[in-house]
């Protein structure tokens, strides 16, 4: 199986990703869409949408999925076995505040200037 996941380094969604393809030990190609722009390029001309994560799949594109979805891709298209191995993180979880507003200042490449 082919495998390409379009995923930000730090984002619920994305670590969802990660947990799905580690709970079934697939080999995957981990692209990073935040520090690369022309992976997000690509993710973004192959989806036809610019939300992420997005998983490729043997060629066919999952766009804008959670762990859990991807889950149930895989299993509904017969590509692993079902097995209950627990996953360390929630496989369905958004990003934090947090995390979004991280990523937006290294995107910027500044900190919120404070007054205090």
């Amino acid at each position: 199986m082919e495998i390409k996941a379009y995923l930000k380094p730090q984002c619920g969604w994305s670590m969802g990703v990660r947990a799905i393809m580690d709970k079934y030990s697939l080999k995957y190609e981990d692209l990073d869409i935040i520090n690369n722009r022309q992976i997000y390029e690509e993710m973004v001309t192959k989806s036809g949408q610019p939300l992420s994560p997005c998983v490729e799949v043997n060629g066919e594109m999952l766009a804008d999925v959670s762990g859990e979805e991807v889950e149930n891709y895989l299993l509904s298209n017969n590509l692993v076995q079902k097995n209950d191995v627990s996953t360390e993180v929630p496989i369905d979880a958004p990003c934090s505040d947090e995390e979004h507003e991280a990523m937006r200042q290294k995107a910027s490449g500044s900190s919120p200037v404070r007054f205090f």
